[in-house]
């Protein structure tokens, strides 16, 4: 069922500023071109609307720096942002349009090994975080959400804890990885998910 623009809103109003959806502005002149510019979120059309899809969830990490608008996150203009590598590589598979979060909320920091060590050191915290994660899944009306990783890290954690998922990992967008390679990444997922959900449906 498609979201409807009321529950839009509240997602948006909510958790706004720690999320967003898979989709953007077309590429046009430069891999970087229109990143950013997530104007189709302030009065989202039908064919918006019918493209998000709640039941697949694509997870970072942590915020790295403040996020200035809502649903900003993994749209980031930054100069050293990657977020760009996402929009290349899902922009024609089952992921466009998934919903986009952290596992790990209110923690800006831009060096993950300082964040993993402080979860080491804080179990609470962390246990914290998955609860409030569980929470904004049931929000934004998942269903069996199909779950992926971006990263070693964000996998390890959600692994952990939420094995009654279906929890899925590529490599974190921020790593040295080619553009083509990490499209091959999310084609192979693609194929791979569609091929259990056909043994599970034989």
């Amino acid at each position: 069922m498609p979201i409807t623009l009321d529950k839009f809103t509240e997602i948006k109003n909510k958790y706004g500023s720690m999320s967003s959806w898979a989709i953007w502005k077309e590429q046009e002149d430069t891999i970087k071109s229109g990143i950013s510019d997530i104007s189709f979120f302030e009065n989202p059309t039908d064919i918006t609307l019918n493209i998000l899809n709640p039941n697949i969830i694509l997870v970072g990490l942590n915020i790295s720096q403040h996020i200035p608008k809502l649903f900003n996150n993994f749209h980031s203009s930054y100069a050293f942002s990657q977020d760009y590598k996402i929009r290349y590589a899902i922009k024609n598979t089952m992921f466009y349009g998934a919903y986009m979060t952290d596992i790990i909320k209110d923690f800006e920091e831009k060096v993950a090994g300082n964040l993993m060590i402080y979860l080491n050191k804080n179990k609470t915290f962390e246990k914290d975080n998955i609860q409030k994660f569980e929470e904004e899944l049931s929000f934004i009306g998942s269903i069996n959400p199909i779950i992926i990783a971006f990263g070693n890290d964000s996998y390890k954690i959600l692994n952990r804890n939420l094995k009654k998922y279906k929890i899925y990992k590529v490599s974190h967008y921020s790593s040295y990885i080619n553009i083509e390679k990490y499209l091959l990444e999310f084609e192979n997922l693609e194929l791979n998910i569609n091929l259990k959900i056909g043994v599970l449906n034989v």
